[in-house]
């Protein structure tokens, strides 16, 4: 019979995910379960090559051996409603073990596939243009369930993935740990390159000179929406105690440390800092910086007054920013069919089951 000790880290290894782990740890897992350790690198195909779902579908285990793992929990989650646009980007709602709802993306084009994954249950940043936001904030997702995300996209379009955004629900800087943990994993074991990834952040104190320390190679997106404190602060309540310079100085000392050229994020809405003189205030904003300014226009949302600029608006902000020598792209929306932007699907389905809560249309393309 097992000692108490022996039955609470039993407990702890039935309860933890397996996903996440990298193989010397799977490894370890098994010794401790009373196996040989090569069983870890078995482990290690099957969950992340052959995407298993339960330990019951490693066939290199023997029977005996399956059933008396069948508490072990890999980590993955439950498609509860999958929606496909015209142009081919696929929207999920994935229910979690603790019942928790989340959406993931998938983004296809002819060359890569990318997974716009979610970082959290809900979002706390409260921007006043996003649907997340206006769900508010439930918890932090953990690594497996991050990771889970791109392995539910990946078995769905029977393809690699080849990009990975953290631009779903929730803001990353807020769930590091998380985030970084999974980062971590996806170029470990899912064998995706760091510069695939893509981290998006509006900003939290002292959280991107965190992020800089562990020189993970990624791309960093940081979100401005605006390019002056005042607007900034209209659009995004935790600018009022997070100062505009503050933030740039953070992403100056972030391209010093790595080396890593930025992306600055900027939604354009019409009539609000989509005028001349805001393009003339970002190309002073971003001078000096090796960044790229990525301008998404505006899907409408139910709860916030904010409109999509027409095109001719959106061409001469380009053109402005392109005079001033930026670098800039407009990021056109997709699965727009599908209610691809973040948090959109999610509070339409929660809608249809509870009417107190109001339908929504898009926030931010992806």
């Amino acid at each position: 019979m097992k000692n108490t000790t022996d039955a609470n880290l039993l407990d702890l290894q039935t309860s933890v995910p397996l996903l996440g782990l990298s193989e010397s740890e799977l490894s370890a897992r098994a010794v401790a379960w009373g196996q040989p350790s090569y069983r870890g690198k078995q482990l290690h195909q099957w969950i992340y090559q052959k995407g298993a779902r339960s330990l019951t579908e490693i066939t290199v285990f023997s029977k005996a051996l399956r059933e008396e793992l069948t508490d072990i929990c890999i980590g993955r989650s439950r498609v509860v409603h999958r929606a496909t646009a015209t142009d081919k980007t696929i929207k999920y709602l994935l229910e979690l073990n603790d019942g928790q709802i989340i959406e993931t993306v998938g983004i296809p084009t002819e060359k890569r596939l990318t997974v716009c994954v979610s970082s959290q249950v809900g979002c706390a940043m409260g921007c006043d243009f996003c649907a997340t936001g206006k769900g508010g904030f439930v918890r932090h997702l953990s690594p497996s369930e991050i990771l889970d995300q791109i392995l539910t996209v990946r078995e769905d379009f029977g393809r690699r993935v080849s990009h990975v955004v953290f631009m779903g629900m929730g803001e990353p800087l807020a769930n590091l740990d998380s985030v970084v943990r999974a980062t971590h994993s996806i170029g470990r074991d899912l064998e995706i390159g760091a510069r695939n990834i893509t981290i998006s952040t509006v900003g939290l104190p002292g959280k991107i000179r965190q992020l800089a320390r562990y020189k993970l190679q990624s791309t960093l997106a940081v979100s401005l929406h605006a390019p002056n404190q005042k607007l900034r602060s209209q659009l995004i309540p935790t600018a009022e105690s997070y100062s505009l310079d503050a933030l740039l100085e953070e992403c100056r000392d972030y391209v010093r440390q790595t080396g890593r050229r930025l992306s600055f994020e900027y939604a354009l809405l019409a009539g609000t800092n989509d005028r001349p003189e805001h393009a003339t205030q970002l190309a002073q904003l971003t001078r000096g910086f090796q960044c790229h300014v990525n301008l998404i226009p505006y899907n409408p949302i139910r709860e916030a007054p904010y409109r999509r600029p027409d095109r001719d608006r959106i061409n001469q902000f380009v053109r402005l920013l392109q005079q001033r020598h930026v670098a800039v792209s407009v990021r056109y929306s997709r699965g727009l069919d599908a209610d691809a932007a973040c948090g959109q699907l999610r509070r339409r389905k929660r809608a249809s089951l509870n009417p107190e809560i109001e339908n929504c249309s898009t926030n931010i393309s992806l």
